[in-house]
Protein backbone atom coordinates (compact mmCIF):
# COMPACT_ATOMS: atom_id res chain seq x y z
CA UNK A 1 0.00 0.00 0.00
CA UNK A 2 1.18 3.30 -0.97
CA UNK A 3 1.81 6.15 1.31
CA UNK A 4 0.30 9.28 -0.62
CA UNK A 5 -3.00 6.35 -1.67
CA UNK A 6 -3.32 6.20 2.00
CA UNK A 7 -2.83 9.88 2.62
CA UNK A 8 -4.99 10.58 -0.54
CA UNK A 9 -7.96 8.54 1.22
CA UNK A 10 -7.90 10.06 4.36
CA UNK A 11 -8.56 13.37 2.97
CA UNK A 12 -10.73 13.23 0.35
CA UNK A 13 -12.96 10.13 1.48
CA UNK A 14 -12.74 10.16 5.27
CA UNK A 15 -16.39 11.15 5.68
CA UNK A 16 -17.56 9.26 2.78
CA UNK A 17 -19.79 5.71 3.94
CA UNK A 18 -17.94 3.15 1.92
CA UNK A 19 -20.26 0.97 -0.26
CA UNK A 20 -20.78 -2.18 2.48
CA UNK A 21 -21.75 -0.37 5.04
CA UNK A 22 -24.61 1.42 3.12
CA UNK A 23 -25.43 -1.96 2.37
CA UNK A 24 -25.54 -3.81 5.62
CA UNK A 25 -27.82 -0.61 7.22
CA UNK A 26 -30.27 -1.30 3.92
CA UNK A 27 -30.11 -5.00 5.02
CA UNK A 28 -31.08 -3.76 8.91
CA UNK A 29 -33.65 -1.27 7.44
CA UNK A 30 -35.24 -4.72 6.41
CA UNK A 31 -35.17 -6.89 9.17
CA UNK A 32 -37.61 -7.88 11.58
CA UNK A 33 -36.48 -9.67 14.73
CA UNK A 34 -38.90 -12.42 14.26
CA UNK A 35 -37.10 -12.86 10.46
CA UNK A 36 -34.87 -15.53 8.41
CA UNK A 37 -32.11 -14.06 6.62
CA UNK A 38 -30.15 -15.92 3.75
CA UNK A 39 -26.99 -14.56 2.57
CA UNK A 40 -25.92 -16.24 -0.73
CA UNK A 41 -22.25 -16.05 -1.25
CA UNK A 42 -21.86 -16.13 2.38
CA UNK A 43 -17.73 -16.85 2.22
CA UNK A 44 -16.13 -19.84 3.97
CA UNK A 45 -16.59 -18.39 7.80
CA UNK A 46 -20.49 -15.98 6.56
CA UNK A 47 -18.45 -12.66 8.11
CA UNK A 48 -21.34 -10.41 7.19
CA UNK A 49 -24.08 -12.67 8.23
CA UNK A 50 -22.09 -12.82 11.25
CA UNK A 51 -22.81 -9.18 11.86
CA UNK A 52 -26.64 -9.67 12.35
CA UNK A 53 -26.42 -11.97 15.15
CA UNK A 54 -29.58 -11.06 16.95
CA UNK A 55 -30.88 -8.99 14.61
CA UNK A 56 -33.12 -11.95 13.28
CA UNK A 57 -34.35 -15.39 14.85
CA UNK A 58 -32.46 -16.98 11.80
CA UNK A 59 -29.52 -16.94 9.78
CA UNK A 60 -28.66 -19.04 6.40
CA UNK A 61 -25.74 -18.84 4.42
CA UNK A 62 -24.86 -20.53 1.58
CA UNK A 63 -21.73 -21.33 -0.76
CA UNK A 64 -20.35 -23.36 -3.31
CA UNK A 65 -17.01 -23.19 -1.20
CA UNK A 66 -16.21 -25.69 1.77
CA UNK A 67 -16.90 -24.21 4.48
CA UNK A 68 -13.89 -24.36 7.36
CA UNK A 69 -15.47 -24.47 10.80
CA UNK A 70 -18.92 -24.46 11.76
CA UNK A 71 -20.32 -20.74 12.63
CA UNK A 72 -22.41 -20.15 16.08
CA UNK A 73 -26.03 -19.33 15.56
CA UNK A 74 -25.58 -19.57 11.84
CA UNK A 75 -26.65 -22.55 9.72
CA UNK A 76 -24.04 -23.07 7.16
CA UNK A 77 -25.05 -24.84 3.41
CA UNK A 78 -23.11 -25.83 0.77
CA UNK A 79 -24.98 -25.22 -2.71
CA UNK A 80 -25.76 -22.83 -5.18
CA UNK A 81 -27.61 -19.65 -5.97
CA UNK A 82 -29.69 -21.04 -7.96
CA UNK A 83 -30.84 -23.91 -6.11
CA UNK A 84 -30.38 -23.51 -2.66
CA UNK A 85 -33.04 -27.19 -1.49
CA UNK A 86 -34.70 -24.02 1.00
CA UNK A 87 -38.47 -24.56 1.09
CA UNK A 88 -40.78 -22.01 -1.11
CA UNK A 89 -41.49 -18.95 0.91
CA UNK A 90 -39.06 -19.62 3.86
CA UNK A 91 -36.94 -16.65 3.56
CA UNK A 92 -37.55 -13.27 4.78
CA UNK A 93 -34.41 -11.38 3.34
CA UNK A 94 -31.72 -12.45 1.25
CA UNK A 95 -28.32 -10.74 0.91
CA UNK A 96 -25.29 -10.54 -1.29
CA UNK A 97 -22.37 -9.01 -1.71
CA UNK A 98 -20.08 -8.85 -4.19
CA UNK A 99 -21.44 -12.05 -5.62
CA UNK A 100 -24.08 -11.58 -8.33
CA UNK A 101 -20.94 -10.40 -10.85
CA UNK A 102 -20.04 -13.95 -10.25
CA UNK A 103 -23.58 -15.48 -11.63
CA UNK A 104 -23.68 -17.20 -14.89
CA UNK A 105 -27.42 -18.05 -14.77
CA UNK A 106 -29.00 -15.05 -13.73
CA UNK A 107 -32.88 -16.08 -14.50
CA UNK A 108 -32.07 -19.29 -12.01
CA UNK A 109 -30.39 -17.24 -9.37
CA UNK A 110 -33.50 -14.81 -9.59
CA UNK A 111 -36.04 -17.47 -10.01
CA UNK A 112 -34.59 -19.22 -6.72
CA UNK A 113 -34.97 -15.74 -5.08
CA UNK A 114 -38.96 -15.35 -5.98
CA UNK A 115 -39.64 -18.78 -4.81
CA UNK A 116 -37.80 -18.82 -1.15
CA UNK A 117 -38.74 -15.38 -0.67
CA UNK A 118 -41.94 -14.84 1.72
CA UNK A 119 -44.31 -12.09 -0.09
CA UNK A 120 -43.54 -9.06 1.33
CA UNK A 121 -39.60 -10.40 1.51
CA UNK A 122 -36.92 -8.49 0.30
CA UNK A 123 -33.51 -9.46 -2.18
CA UNK A 124 -30.71 -7.18 -1.15
CA UNK A 125 -27.50 -7.18 -3.37
CA UNK A 126 -24.46 -4.87 -3.80
CA UNK A 127 -22.72 -5.62 -6.85
CA UNK A 128 -20.12 -3.83 -9.12
CA UNK A 129 -21.45 -1.62 -11.75
CA UNK A 130 -20.55 -2.76 -15.46
CA UNK A 131 -19.95 0.53 -16.41
CA UNK A 132 -17.15 0.98 -13.68
CA UNK A 133 -13.70 1.05 -15.00
CA UNK A 134 -12.59 -2.00 -13.00
CA UNK A 135 -15.54 -3.86 -14.29
CA UNK A 136 -14.68 -3.13 -18.08
CA UNK A 137 -10.95 -3.81 -17.16
CA UNK A 138 -11.90 -6.75 -15.52
CA UNK A 139 -13.84 -8.04 -18.84
CA UNK A 140 -11.32 -7.66 -21.34
CA UNK A 141 -9.00 -9.41 -18.56
CA UNK A 142 -9.27 -13.45 -19.53
CA UNK A 143 -10.99 -14.84 -15.70
CA UNK A 144 -7.61 -16.83 -15.45
CA UNK A 145 -5.49 -13.64 -14.63
CA UNK A 146 -7.78 -12.43 -12.02
CA UNK A 147 -6.48 -14.57 -8.79
CA UNK A 148 -3.22 -13.39 -9.49
CA UNK A 149 -4.12 -9.45 -10.44
CA UNK A 150 -6.82 -9.15 -7.42
CA UNK A 151 -3.83 -10.66 -4.84
CA UNK A 152 -1.49 -8.09 -5.81
CA UNK A 153 -3.92 -5.03 -5.75
CA UNK A 154 -6.27 -5.85 -3.30
CA UNK A 155 -3.93 -8.35 -0.84
CA UNK A 156 -7.06 -10.99 -1.17
CA UNK A 157 -6.19 -14.77 -0.97
CA UNK A 158 -6.08 -16.26 -4.48
CA UNK A 159 -8.10 -18.90 -3.46
CA UNK A 160 -11.05 -16.57 -2.83
CA UNK A 161 -11.30 -14.92 -6.43
CA UNK A 162 -13.72 -16.65 -8.14
CA UNK A 163 -14.81 -15.32 -12.15
CA UNK A 164 -16.85 -12.99 -13.18
CA UNK A 165 -19.99 -13.16 -16.05
CA UNK A 166 -21.22 -10.01 -15.46
CA UNK A 167 -24.94 -10.88 -16.72
CA UNK A 168 -26.83 -9.20 -14.01
CA UNK A 169 -25.00 -5.56 -13.32
CA UNK A 170 -26.79 -2.80 -15.14
CA UNK A 171 -29.84 -0.98 -15.31
CA UNK A 172 -31.48 -2.48 -17.44
CA UNK A 173 -30.59 -6.41 -16.82
CA UNK A 174 -31.82 -5.94 -12.89
CA UNK A 175 -35.10 -4.60 -14.23
CA UNK A 176 -35.46 -7.21 -16.80
CA UNK A 177 -34.37 -10.10 -14.65
CA UNK A 178 -36.52 -8.89 -11.68
CA UNK A 179 -39.62 -8.11 -13.92
CA UNK A 180 -39.25 -12.22 -15.37
CA UNK A 181 -39.12 -13.58 -12.16
CA UNK A 182 -41.96 -11.29 -10.55
CA UNK A 183 -39.72 -9.13 -8.26
CA UNK A 184 -40.38 -5.57 -7.78
CA UNK A 185 -37.53 -2.95 -7.83
CA UNK A 186 -37.91 -1.27 -4.87
CA UNK A 187 -34.67 0.58 -4.96
CA UNK A 188 -31.61 1.01 -7.07
CA UNK A 189 -28.63 3.15 -6.37
CA UNK A 190 -25.70 3.92 -7.84
CA UNK A 191 -22.43 3.75 -5.66
CA UNK A 192 -19.08 5.41 -5.42
CA UNK A 193 -15.81 4.72 -3.34
CA UNK A 194 -12.15 5.26 -3.07
CA UNK A 195 -10.12 3.69 -6.29
CA UNK A 196 -9.51 0.94 -4.19
CA UNK A 197 -7.83 -1.14 -6.96
CA UNK A 198 -4.44 1.74 -7.11
CA UNK A 199 -4.22 2.05 -3.45
CA UNK A 200 -0.39 0.47 -4.22
CA UNK A 201 0.42 3.75 -6.32
CA UNK A 202 -0.06 7.07 -4.79
CA UNK A 203 0.26 8.60 -8.65
CA UNK A 204 -2.58 6.57 -10.07
CA UNK A 205 -4.56 6.45 -7.11
CA UNK A 206 -4.74 10.91 -7.43
CA UNK A 207 -5.61 10.34 -11.00
CA UNK A 208 -8.32 7.80 -9.62
CA UNK A 209 -9.67 9.85 -7.23
CA UNK A 210 -10.09 12.75 -9.87
CA UNK A 211 -12.48 10.65 -11.83
CA UNK A 212 -14.48 9.22 -9.39
CA UNK A 213 -15.22 13.21 -7.86
CA UNK A 214 -15.72 13.67 -11.44
CA UNK A 215 -18.61 11.31 -11.79
CA UNK A 216 -20.06 11.76 -8.60
CA UNK A 217 -20.55 15.05 -8.58
CA UNK A 218 -21.75 15.02 -12.79
CA UNK A 219 -25.22 13.53 -12.16
CA UNK A 220 -25.44 12.56 -15.63
CA UNK A 221 -21.98 10.37 -14.93
CA UNK A 222 -23.76 9.05 -12.08
CA UNK A 223 -24.05 5.56 -13.97
CA UNK A 224 -20.55 4.93 -14.53
CA UNK A 225 -19.96 4.66 -10.06
CA UNK A 226 -18.66 1.66 -9.20
CA UNK A 227 -21.44 -0.22 -7.02
CA UNK A 228 -25.23 -1.07 -7.58
CA UNK A 229 -27.30 -1.26 -4.46
CA UNK A 230 -30.22 -2.86 -5.34
CA UNK A 231 -33.37 -4.10 -3.11
CA UNK A 232 -36.05 -6.72 -5.16
CA UNK A 233 -39.19 -7.34 -2.76
CA UNK A 234 -41.56 -9.97 -3.95
CA UNK A 235 -45.06 -8.55 -4.09
CA UNK A 236 -47.73 -9.53 -1.44
CA UNK A 237 -50.61 -11.88 -3.41
CA UNK A 238 -52.82 -8.91 -3.09
CA UNK A 239 -50.24 -6.69 -5.06
CA UNK A 240 -50.15 -9.70 -7.55
CA UNK A 241 -53.71 -10.11 -8.32
CA UNK A 242 -54.10 -6.10 -8.53
CA UNK A 243 -50.95 -5.96 -11.25
CA UNK A 244 -52.05 -8.74 -13.16
CA UNK A 245 -55.85 -6.98 -13.31
CA UNK A 246 -54.73 -3.67 -14.40
CA UNK A 247 -52.47 -5.21 -17.50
Amino acid sequence: MSGLAERLKDRYYSDDDHPYRIFEAEVRHRLQPTAVLLDVGCGREAPILQRFRGLASRLIGIDLVEFRNSVPGVELVRGDMGQTGLPSGSVDVVMARSVMEHVTDPESAYGEVARILRPGGAFVFLTANLWDYASLLAMAIPNRFHPWLVAKTEGRAEEDVFPTAYKSNTRTSVYRLAGQAGLKVDRFDYLSQYPNYFMFNGALFMIATGYEKLISNVPALGFLKGWMLVTLVKPTAARAADTRTHK
